[in-house]
């Protein structure tokens, strides 16, 4: 199952007692682990990454609670654990009610737990990335939670910092409680590592523009920016421009709210759609199809990311 569909499960109070989570979503997994391991009373065993131990496991869901409550389970790996085991584990939680048992995996093999418990009462569930109205909503509860003053656009600009990591982004938003004042995209530049050393939308800009880029791109290479994370915040940036250029061919003027899911500064949206109006719609699909296809090579092989990197920028500016 999805998102969603263990979301209705726990507004209709019908879950499960084991739980085997997946997917792209680290964010998800580790909120959701949390979320369906917290039980008043309980006695809980984790087990983190190598820590995990089978026959542990097993004694600790086939005893009775020390404290009288429920016993729960908690593994953490990014390693499968074998099937049979978990098998086991499962059965124990399904002959015993008052047993919890939580695995989260967070390895990449995702069509292993898809549909390898049909038959049993867990719930499998894989999560995606949130999409970007769903994080800036995410980021956003948690901004109001802290108290934090800060509006969507700002959000949108943090999450785009950090290539829209929402546990980033929220742990950027723990920071900010010092601060007694509203957050501004330009707080957040001077404030946040990561893409900020060099602002991603000025370095992006330039390489549309078919300027010299060099100097930006040495400066986030120094600071420690990963090549891949680069690639993907370049797509991310392309993709929503595409969004703009399709979105004013057909309707004859930009409208933020709709392409974007919140509102933006009108001279922000004005820039966008100038910009987003450069290209043809075929020259997005040769940019989106090269930067993909660099990226692929960066995590499938052992070359050098930073040569690729650039390779692919140079030629980005020969498609424009």
């Amino acid at each position: 199952m999805y998102k969603s569909e263990l979301d209705k499960h726990i507004q209709n109070n019908s879950l499960s007692n084991s739980f085997v989570l997946f997917g792209e979503s680290i964010f998800f997994i580790d909120l959701y682990t949390k979320a369906l391991s917290s039980v008043e009373d309980s006695s809980v065993l984790s087990f983190y990454h190598d820590e995990y131990d089978f026959n542990s496991a097993k004694a600790h869901l086939s005893q009775g609670s020390l404290f009288g409550g429920r016993n729960v389970l908690i593994i953490k790996s990014e390693k499968k654990i074998d099937k049979k085991q978990l098998d086991i584990l499962i059965e124990f939680c399904e002959k015993n009610p008052d047993n919890i048992f939580v695995y989260a995996y967070y390895g990449s093999d995702h069509k292993t737990y898809a549909k390898a418990f049909a038959k049993k009462n867990t719930m499998s569930v894989r999560f995606f990335h949130p999409k970007d109205f769903e994080a800036i909503s995410i980021v956003t509860q948690v901004a109001q939670e802290k108290k934090v003053n800060i509006d969507k656009y700002s959000i949108a600009h943090l999450l785009q910092i950090h290539n829209g990591d929402v546990a980033l982004a929220c742990n950027e938003i723990e920071k900010f409680r010092v601060y007694n004042k509203a957050i501004t995209t330009k707080d957040i530049d001077s404030l946040v590592f990561g893409l900020a050393e060099v602002n991603i939308d000025d370095f992006i800009k330039k390489i549309l523009n078919k300027k010299d880029f060099t100097k930006d791109l040495n400066s986030m290479l120094e600071h420690g920016e990963d090549e891949i994370r680069v690639v993907t915040a370049i797509t991310a940036y392309l993709t929503q421009l595409y969004m703009f250029n399709i979105y004013i061919r057909v309707n004859g003027a930009p409208n933020a709210l709709e392409i974007l899911g919140y509102p933006a500064p009108k001279f922000v949206v004005d820039e966008k759609a100038a910009l987003a109006l450069k290209f043809k719609p075929n020259t997005y699909s040769k940019l989106l199809e090269l930067l993909l296809e660099s990226e692929l090579k960066m995590k499938s092989s052992h070359i050098d990311k930073e040569a690729i990197l650039l390779s692919t920028l140079i030629r980005m500016q020969k498609l424009l």
